[in-house]
């Protein structure tokens, strides 16, 4: 039987706000400058160091890469490291913005999501006048990759939930549970603070593959053989499962959509949270959309991008900023 749910509005920031940092991977620094966009737009990235419009619309379609971070991508332009600002944008139910950044990579902050939750606070928001199309699952899914698993289910409460799992072969993390459900404060409390993580051993092997070419102590939790390197220890006992929530609730963005369900992993990844909205893009019978009203026509934005189609998008109210410096690259941990 249906259930009445309240309807949400779609929601832009106030005013125009910047950030500068370094890119976890690429160790360049970027600028970042987030701005107001009409209902009906959706999260897009551009990229101003390339000639021309540059867009990357936001969805489970523009997904190119999901190693050691979420990469989207469209016609050869990318950005990478995407899921900590989107899990923000998530959390604070921003879905009208424009990303403009002059490189490749979303600055990496902290290594958290708090401060680009900061920042939008900071921006303020508008409510706009248009309802947003809400994903309620309807049947389980299961999807297994070796060790890693994730269930999505059903849920009666209305709301979003998550409980995972992380399992390591060393002594400082073993195997760490935690059990979250969404709301924008339980997420600025519980979640958005929890930092990425790496080990030691895997520096050189990493950095030889072209990656974490900007991480430091700064940006990351470096697990060493038996303590953690960092000054900071850490935020919370539980910061590594916590992470990976954050992560999640990155990808989960990826569907365009608010979902109401229950995410079950154990162990899973970038590669199997993305593998999870391919999998319910395709079983059409595990969920039903919430319109956001019975005389509006479900063939939304929402909709198009998260079966594939490209949708409109208010392109036109955007005006680009030009910026080429050059990059510096800091020495990494």
């Amino acid at each position: 039987m249906n259930r009445p749910y309240k309807m949400i509005h779609e929601k832009t920031i106030k005013r125009e706000v910047s950030f500068c940092g370094v890119g976890l991977h690429s160790g360049k620094r970027i600028n970042m400058r987030l701005l107001p966009a009409p209902e009906g737009t959706g999260i897009v990235f551009m990229r101003t160091d390339i000639m021309g419009l540059a867009l990357i619309p936001v969805c489970s379609a523009s997904v190119l890469s999901t190693f050691y971070s979420t990469t989207i991508g469209v016609n050869g332009v990318r950005v990478q490291t995407v899921e900590h600002l989107l899990a923000a944008l998530y959390a604070l139910s921003i879905n009208n913005i424009f990303i403009e950044l002059d490189g490749e990579e979303v600055p990496i902050a902290d290594g958290s999501a708090a401060p680009f939750v900061d920042l939008l606070l900071g921006a303020g928001e508008v409510r706009q006048e248009k309802k947003r199309m809400i994903l309620e699952v309807v049947e389980p899914l299961t999807i297994v990759d070796g060790e890693k698993k994730i269930n999505l289910f059903p849920v009666t409460h209305g709301g979003f939930e998550i409980a995972y799992t992380i399992a390591y072969q060393h002594p400082l993390i073993a195997r760490s549970s935690y059990s979250y459900l969404h709301s924008q404060d339980r997420f600025i409390q519980e979640i958005a603070s929890a930092r990425t993580f790496g080990f030691l051993k895997d520096i050189k092997q990493l950095l030889a593959k072209g990656y974490a070419k900007g991480g430091s102590l700064e940006n990351a939790i470096v697990v060493g053989d038996d303590k953690i390197l960092n000054q900071e220890q850490l935020r919370f006992e539980n910061e590594f499962v916590r992470h990976k929530i954050l992560d999640l609730i990155g990808d989960i963005a990826l569907l365009g959509m608010p979902i109401i369900g229950k995410i079950v992993a154990y162990h899973a990844g970038h590669q199997l949270h993305t593998r999870l909205i391919e999998t319910l893009r395709k079983h059409q019978t595990a969920f039903r959309l919430i319109p956001p009203t019975k005389r509006d026509s479900i063939r939304t934005r929402e909709h198009a991008l998260f079966f594939g189609g490209a949708g409109p998008c208010a392109v036109e109210t955007y005006q680009p900023r030009q910026v080429r410096k050059k990059a510096t690259v800091r020495k990494p941990f």
